[in-house]
């Protein structure tokens, strides 16, 4: 049997919840993946239908171009993350890459654990990939609300993750609503 690392302590879904949701939508799954060893989900989770795969970049740094080939390869969608103290720079080679990852999550918390505090200091990695790459999609995740949403999307975000602030709130279609109105307020003005 494998053991794995994880990067955080908790693993919330795998690839067999993947593959059960798979069978009943069409919607796009996306995978932010917080382990030491992402190359060996790439398999596991292609096969199971996921739409994108969002490894780390901190743990990526030797085998990243594999790695974006193979998530190719499943027909899955690269994507690449950084924690809030990870320079932005590090994401740069990922992006400019040979064989480019195609989306870039801006963590806007420390990675593990839901319900943490938006880091509004790290709105500015997220107006320098927006301005650096008008047309990649950068995603940003931690903290993000009714109350955060404004800054996110003002600063170029155009993915948006939100777990507590939806799953927390009495009238979680409101929070939606009202924070994909705020993203497409700022694409339809630039």
């Amino acid at each position: 049997m494998k053991r794995f690392q994880h990067f955080v302590p908790n693993l919330t879904l795998g690839a067999p919840v993947i593959k059960s949701l798979r069978k009943h939508t069409k919607a796009y799954l996306d995978c932010h993946l917080m382990v030491t060893n992402p190359l060996d989900y790439v398999e596991p989770l292609g096969d199971a239908g996921a739409s994108g795969f969002t490894f780390h970049v901190e743990v990526s740094k030797e085998n990243w171009q594999e790695l974006v080939k193979k998530v190719k390869s499943k027909g899955m969608k690269p994507g690449v993350a950084l924690r809030p103290g990870t320079p932005i720079e590090e994401v740069y080679p990922l992006v400019e890459g040979e064989n480019p990852v195609e989306m870039v999550l801006v963590m806007t918390v420390e990675p593990g654990f839901g319900g943490q505090k938006f880091m509004p200091e790290t709105m500015e990695k997220v107006c320098v990939l927006r301005a650096k790459y008008p047309s990649l999609d950068i995603e940003v995740d931690g903290g993000l609300g009714p109350s955060t949403i404004d800054m996110a999307a003002s600063a170029g975000a155009n993915c948006i993750v939100a777990g507590s602030s939806v799953f927390g709130s009495p009238e979680p279609a409101q929070v939606i609503l009202h924070m994909r109105k705020s993203v497409e307020e700022v694409q339809s003005s630039s």
